[in-house]
């Protein structure tokens, strides 16, 4: 009941996840951390239409009657229209809806995925129906049509790119049947083969004319082009089947849209270009370089439009540190795509870096203006700037530029010279197509618009990523330092200066003809299309154009199309090539590299072929296409060629999805938990099997196992050894630890005996003998007299046995005259003529009570037997005499039996039956009276030593011990596991009910188990991580490291082992209990007298074991088979457990040398390696002092994800840092599991997190120079590691020595930790996988950090996880609390979903949490808890949270146990795991 309510909580809190609590949340994160969906909704600058402008209006009315193109200026509120009109269509909708016509919906479109976001922001504020937003980003590849068809049901309105529409339109996913309004957004894009286009070509156009939806577009100029406006006008028209409109009015619309006041700005004549001298110093010492072709000619126009410096400094840019390693990374690329030999492309590298060296050293002048080494283009910009920006001012400013190097160096030259109140930010598309050149993402742009709108930016250089669509405050001042090109470039432009009295300023050479020509024409062109759009009649026909439809398709006639008969899904030559694509991506292929489609084009009488060939994997090789005129037609033909035929061969579904799934791996998101808690009873052994399979027969031979007290001084009793005897030797025994008295303790030390000893008949039945009156006299049993069924026998053994040449006779260490002895005389009878010193130093027996036992100690010759019972007595039930005293008699017999009164009285103390000795010694028989005074009459006195009975109520403990050893000893030998008895009986031992559960109160305590599984099991798991991680990376080397954690997950979960487990029948020798009074007793033989002697068959024993506890013993065996062989360093046992236990092809290895084999060294790995790779391999060799064999393998422990494959032919490492982070966890561990034997697994866990922390290893890189060798093609990552060096490098410096100066600096970025552990993964496998060699590493580079770990016990203790379990358990006292996580559904079908967590205080939830997976959504959960409850007094948190958990009251610890012993699956019960 308990678990269900938590698990419904969390399903309550995850359904009610509100917009404002994650507005709330993102309010106090930086927005470099926030996504761009987030950034967008968080700018709140979304006007709600209330009032419409007439004009707007005006268009509003003219749209709701006719497909129109609303041609308005840049802020004129287009956008609002579109908002009227989606209202008037979802009100239309409604209504047809509730007259229970077809459903439709509505798609906003737009050309890039900034825009998603913005206009999806503006319609949500808006619309009072469900809309939602799609981009390629999203990976929408992977939702198949029940996904889509949940989208379209559940919204009214999705804003998209236009792809996305087009793709579910081409797959049937939806039809135009099912779409009310299409708007297209910049819809001058809709031409040639945009996606604007193809919708209406492919799908809109061929429809029905009844059931086509309503078109809307919006644009500040129907041409983009340099084209005629009426003609580029009439051929938009006709491609959206629409009207083009505008304001009937103008007037009002200038009223509105604040035109900007245009100037021109003159600067003087330029200068031809030319080359610089560093330029020519280029050319002539580094030709032939890729790529310097295009910074000389770049650089040369530099010296024209921007002047000397500028083409100097391009240089700088283009060879800056991680620019020049971006053009090393291209020359690479390309010269192995040339299969150039490495000696060729050694050379090319070796030049790019004496590139490098000279422009680093070349002289260069200072910036300074009067030096003329700016452009007058450049001063011009610059004065106008300082002018306006002299003073603090508000004013915003836009400088447009055509190129992205000039927006670069404008930005250097600007900051340059520092112009006091100017705050420059760059600007700038997605796509670069120079190695050299930054990447500028849609996050940055999004990023740099909101510093431009908050005022930390107040001008930007941008290319014309700005000119449409971005939501751009209103500036003051737009320079188009670069004319435009087109008339839309000017418009849109010229529409960023909104505000009030503000400027657009068109920069012109002086005399240049065609900068005023270009003026002109804008100019002229924007006249003409106004008059025409002033000029339409309100009633024409879009027929009456002169540009017919037609005119559109006519180039596609003979173009082929297929339409699913079923489905709908159609198939042209546009969209084949995206089919054909997406089926590849689906094949079968190495992560590393993509699978390519290779188009091959021929000529063939004036006409062009193409055969596609397909990669190997795919089950159809080639296909060609018809002839065409064009070759991107051929092309096309031969792609849609080859979709037919996989479509026939039904590869791609009636939908035209490939068959071929991109499918994540099975099981990706299964519950692998199982259940911690009491399920199921299991059979239990508590006998060894050798007992039953030896006996039966009477022996000739027994062999002889010592048993002797280590300390036998700490009994406080005298006793001798003893000995088992058994028919087949015993194997060597660990001591057994007893309690013996308070404070006192020992170990039993059993010796085995290696020589029998023959024996008789006679000799046989008097060791049985000796053995039934130990059973009989001391445990008041009584078995009956069958030699042939013992399991073994018990005999007295001399004190000093070890001087009686045990090894030429085992039998002179027996005490052959006390088991003759004993055997003779099943009493020793008292008669009045017993001498008294007979009856001194005597185990005496109570013949009618089985609990009452003696030890006499002296004669008390002034005592009679009618005595009164002296006061010091241990009470008894008869205290009226010592006679009655020692009589135990019920009433009715004892008034038939008459004493001697002429018997003497003995002193003597009564022994505590206690034979329990493995737990602790009960305090309390420290304060019980055994003092005794009895009469010799009515006793019987044993034949039995003293010393030998003292040990012989140590035997039961004795015999519980070994017979856990020889049990779980025999599990090993069914398992076929060779470990020590000690660490056997470790890894099987459960001492509570919840023995899993680390730190928490432990329920039903076993005392005296010893050492229970978990450390066992720690390391065990550790080991089974490693194993199971080299074993895959062995033998599946295509593999990316997902599919890597995926199937490891499947061998090493607990449901796994759990199932072997189940199979081996490994819960029969699980050992939960210490000791029991009623199985101790051997079997075989029949109890005639005694407790238990009226029982019939063989009882069958059970104990209930958790699932988890049986997976867990798993794991322990595998610590046990590996510490067994520790000091000889041989693992192969461990590796033979971990094969038995995963049962799993994956994992098929049954020693360590075995795993090698299984590696097939990789190509890339045996390839030449160039000199940069053997320079990395030098480098590192003689800093670490492994010298690598493969320069490749360990270059590919260097590339990150971001660089391309292509370029050197090298996977990136994160199959490599798969590998190595286990390594590097069982380097850990090992540490500390020897370094501190006496810590819970929870403590190791936790100082563990500090060795292999993303901090720690960070932090390590640098210290290793390793950040220096890292290659990827990302800058922001590059960005990061330079501040991450920059900050630990000073830690380390101010530290002065203190080892743990890396855990108070800023999370480092992830991939300096990952190239740690795929370095150690990359050693290991160029060792040929020897793992002394990750040890070697693990002392030289990592062990001095942690030889103090006290030092990080903070560091440990601040896992927000063990700060919350410490403060609820140790602060408040309290054990009620879970931390629990679930798994939430997946946005993306196939995708794994996030998690939440949630913390629980006595069924209260306190806090939750989400992230990407279980394990961080804890984090989060418990992060958030500690705010709440940090801070509280204990008084008070009991009292919020109605804690009673240390009340004391007997029924509050009932309640304890019983939450310990609750809950299902995942999650945490007062525990940190």
């Amino acid at each position: 009941m308990g678990h269900a309510k938590q698990y419904y909580s969390v399903s309550q809190r995850a359904a009610k996840t509100t917009k404002e609590e994650v507005k709330a949340a993102e309010a106090g994160v930086n927005d470099e951390d926030l996504s761009i969906k987030a950034l967008m909704e968080k700018q709140e600058s979304h006007v709600i239409v209330n009032d419409p402008r007439e004009y707007q209006m005006e268009l509003f009315e003219k749209a709701k009657l006719q497909n129109t193109i609303a041609v308005l200026d840049t802020g004129s509120g287009k956008t609002l229209i579109a908002v009227l009109l989606l209202k008037h269509i979802l009100d239309l909708e409604l209504e047809k809806r509730a007259n229970g016509e077809r459903p439709r919906i509505a798609f906003f479109l737009v050309d890039c995925v900034t825009l998603v976001f913005q206009q999806y922001a503006v319609l949500e504020c808006n619309l009072d129906q469900k809309i939602d937003r799609f981009c390629g980003e999203m990976g929408c590849d992977l939702w198949s049509k029940e996904t889509w068809v949940k989208v379209f049901s559940e919204n009214r309105v999705i804003v998209c790119t236009a792809e996305i529409l087009y793709q579910c339109l081409m797959h049937s996913f939806i039809s135009m049947e099912d779409i009310n309004l299409l708007i297209f957004d910049e819809a001058h894009h809709a031409k040639k083969n945009h996606a604007y286009a193809r919708i209406m070509k492919d799908y809109y156009i061929p429809h029905k004319t009844a059931w086509r939806p309503k078109i809307f577009g919006m644009t500040a100029s129907p041409v983009d082009v340099n084209d005629d406006p009426v003609r580029a006008a009439k051929e938009l028209e006709a491609m959206l089947h629409s009207q083009i409109t505008t304001a009937s009015d103008l007037s009002l619309l200038q009223m509105v849209t604040s035109r900007p006041d245009e100037e021109v700005a003159t600067y003087g004549h330029l200068e031809w270009p030319y080359y610089t001298d560093l330029s020519i110093h280029m050319k002539q010492n580094f030709p032939g370089v890729h790529g310097f072709s295009k910074i000389l000619l770049k650089a040369r126009e530099a010296t024209a439009e921007l002047g000397s410096w500028c083409a100097d400094y391009l240089w700088v840019m283009a060879l800056a540190d991680e620019k020049a390693r971006k053009l090393e990374t291209k020359t690479e690329y390309l010269a192995n795509k040339e299969n150039k030999p490495a000696a060729r492309i050694d050379a090319e590298m070796k030049l790019i870096r004496e590139a490098e060296d000279a422009v680093s050293r070349w002289p260069f002048e200072p910036l300074i203006k009067e030096k003329n080494c700016l452009s007058p283009k450049v001063l011009l910009l610059q004065r106008y700037l300082e002018l306006t920006y002299e003073r603090p001012t508000e004013a915003r400013c836009i400088i447009f530029v055509t190129r992205r190097y000039t927006a670069r160096l404008l930005n250097e030259v600007l900051k340059r010279l520092a112009t006091p109140h100017l705050r420059l930010g760059l600007l700038m598309g997605t796509r670069s197509s120079d190695a050299w050149d930054v990447k500028f993402s849609v996050k940055q742009q999004v990023l740099t618009l909101t510093k431009f709108r908050r005022g930390d930016l107040n001008c930007l250089i941008a290319t014309s990523v700005a000119e449409e669509g971005l939501d751009i405050p209103d500036c003051n001042l737009i320079i188009r330092f670069d004319l435009y090109t087109t008339l839309i470039q000017y418009i849109q432009s010229r529409g960023r200066a909104r505000h009030r009295n503000s400027k657009y300023l068109h920069m012109v050479e002086e005399d240049n003809g065609s900068h005023l020509q270009r003026l002109h024409e804008v100019r002229q062109g924007e006249t003409k299309m106004r008059k025409f759009c002033e000029a339409l009649p309100q009633d024409r026909l879009l027929q009456g154009s002169n540009y017919k439809l037609e005119t559109a398709l006519v180039k596609e006639r003979g173009y082929r199309r297929y339409e699913d008969p079923e489905t709908g899904a159609t198939l042209t030559y546009n969209s084949g090539l995206v089919v054909l694509q997406h089926f590849v991506g689906c094949l079968p292929h190495n992560a590393d590299v993509a699978p390519q489609i290779t188009y091959n084009i021929s000529v063939e009488h004036k006409k062009y072929t193409c055969e596609v060939i397909l990669p190997e994997t795919s089950p159809l090789h080639s296909a060609s296409g018809r002839a065409a005129g064009r070759k991107m037609i051929a092309k096309r033909s031969a792609a849609f060629e080859a979709c037919c035929v996989l479509r026939r061969m039904g590869h791609l579904d009636n939908n035209l999805i490939p068959t071929y799934h991109k499918l994540l791996p099975q099981m990706r998101n299964a519950h692998l938990a199982i259940n911690s808690k009491k399920t199921s009873a299991y059979e239990m052994k508590v006998k060894p099997s050798v007992w039953e399979q030896t006996r039966g027969t009477r022996p000739r031979q027994l062999y002889v196992t010592v048993l002797e007290l280590e300390h036998p001084e700490n009994l406080g009793q005298p006793c001798q050894p003893l000995a088992l005897l058994t028919r087949t030797p015993l194997p060597h025994l660990p001591p057994i630890p007893l309690n013996l008295q308070v404070d006192k303790s020992s170990d039993l030390l059993p010796h085995s005996l290696a020589n029998p000893t023959n024996i008789d008949d006679k000799i046989l039945d008097e060791v049985n003998q000796y053995t039934l009156r130990i059973y009989k006299d001391i445990f008041n049993k009584t078995f009956e007299v069958n030699v042939a069924q013992m399991s073994y026998w018990i005999a007295p053994v001399f004190p000093d046995w070890r001087h009686r040449d045990a090894n030429r006779n085992t039998a002179n260490v027996l005490d052959w005259d006390s088991i003759k002895h004993v055997a003779a005389n099943e009493e020793m009878p008292w008669t009045v003529d017993t001498p008294q010193s007979q009856l001194v130093n005597k185990y005496v027996v109570d013949r009618w009570d089985g609990g009452r036992r003696f030890f006499t100690e002296e004669m008390e010759p002034g005592m009679k037997p009618t005595d009164e019972v002296p006061g010091d007595a241990a009470k008894h039930r008869h205290m009226n005499s010592i006679i009655d005293y020692s009589v135990s008699l019920f009433a009715k017999s004892r008034a038939r039996v008459t004493w001697r009164p002429d018997q003497p009285v003995i002193r003597a103390h009564r022994v505590l039956h206690r034979i329990d000795w493995l737990g602790d010694f009960p305090e309390k028989d420290t304060k019980v009276k055994t003092r005794s005074y009895i009469c010799p009459e009515p006793l019987r006195f044993s034949p039995l030593p003293i010393a030998a009975v003292n040990m012989c109520y140590i035997f039961p403990s004795a015999i519980t011990r070994i017979e856990a050893y020889l049990i779980t000893q025999e599990a090993c030998d069914a398992l076929s596991l060779k470990c020590s008895p000690e660490l056997a009986l470790e890894a099987f031992t459960k001492d509570s009910d919840n023995t899993e559960e680390h730190r928490m109160e432990q329920v039903h305590v076993q005392r005296g188990m010893g050492k229970n599984y978990e450390r066992l099991e720690f390391i065990g798991d550790c080991f089974l991580k490693m194993a199971t991680s080299i074993s895959l990376f062995s033998q599946s080397p295509d593999n990316n490291e997902f599919e890597y954690h995926v199937k490891r997950m499947l061998m090493i979960c607990n449901k796994n082992l759990l199932k072997t487990a189940l199979e081996k029948r490994v819960y029969e020798y699980v050992r939960s209990i210490a000791f029991s009074r009623r199985t101790w007793y051997p079997e075989g033989i029949k109890l005639l007298e005694g407790k238990g002697h009226t029982k019939q068959g063989t009882e069958v024993h059970k104990q209930h074991l958790g699932d988890k506890t049986i997976a867990d013993v798993c794991e322990a065996l595998i610590g046990a088979a590996l510490l067994s062989h520790r000091e000889e360093g041989n693992m192969d046992e461990a590796v033979k457990a971990v094969t038995l236990f995963v049962a799993n092809p994956d994992h098929d290895v049954a020693a360590w040398k075995d795993y090698y084999p299984l590696y097939q060294k990789p190509k890339y790995q045996l390839a030449e390696a160039t000199a940069s790779q053997r320079d990395l391999a030098d480098q590192l060799g003689s800093r670490l002092g492994y010298h690598f064999r493969y320069p490749r393998l360990l270059r590919s422990a260097f590339i990150h994800p971001s660089y391309p494959f292509a370029t050197e032919l090298i996977p990136c490492y994160q199959r490599l840092e798969f590998l190595g982070d286990a390594l590097l966890d069982m380097a850990s561990i090992n540490f500390l599991y020897f370094r501190y034997p006496d810590k819970d697994p929870q403590w190791l866990t936790e100082h563990k997190m500090a060795m292999v922390s993303n901090k720690f290893l960070a932090a390590l890189s640098v210290k290793l120079g390793f950040h220096k060798h890292l290659r990827s093609n990302s800058a922001i990552i590059e960005a990061q590691n330079r501040d991450y060096v920059a900050e630990i490098t000073e830690a380390e410096q101010d530290a002065k020595g203190a080892r743990d100066y890396w855990t108070n600096t800023k999370q480092p970025p992830k991939a300096l930790s990952d190239i740690v552990e795929s370095y150690i993964g990359a050693v290991f496998v160029d060792s040929e996988f020897n793992y002394s060699e990750v040890e070697k590493f693990f002392d030289q580079n990592i062990r001095s950090f942690f030889e103090d770990m006290s030092i990080y016990d903070t560091f440990a203790n601040n896992h927000p996880t063990t700060y919350l379990h410490n403060l609820l358990a140790m602060s408040f006292g309290c054990s009620n609390y879970r931390l629990m996580a679930q798994e939430l559904p997946s946005a993306v079908p196939g995708a794994v979903g996030p998690s939440l967590a949630v913390v629980m205080i006595h069924d209260t939830v306190v806090a939750e949490g989400q992230a990407s997976s279980g394990r961080y959504a804890k984090i989060k959960a418990s992060a958030n808890a500690l705010a709440v409850l940090k801070g509280l007094a204990p008084f008070e948190y009991r009292s919020q949270y109605r804690c009673d958990c240390e009340g004391g009251v007997e029924g509050e610890l009932e309640k304890r146990k019983w939450v310990g012993r609750q809950g299902l699956g995942m999650g945490m019960v007062g525990s940190a795991i």
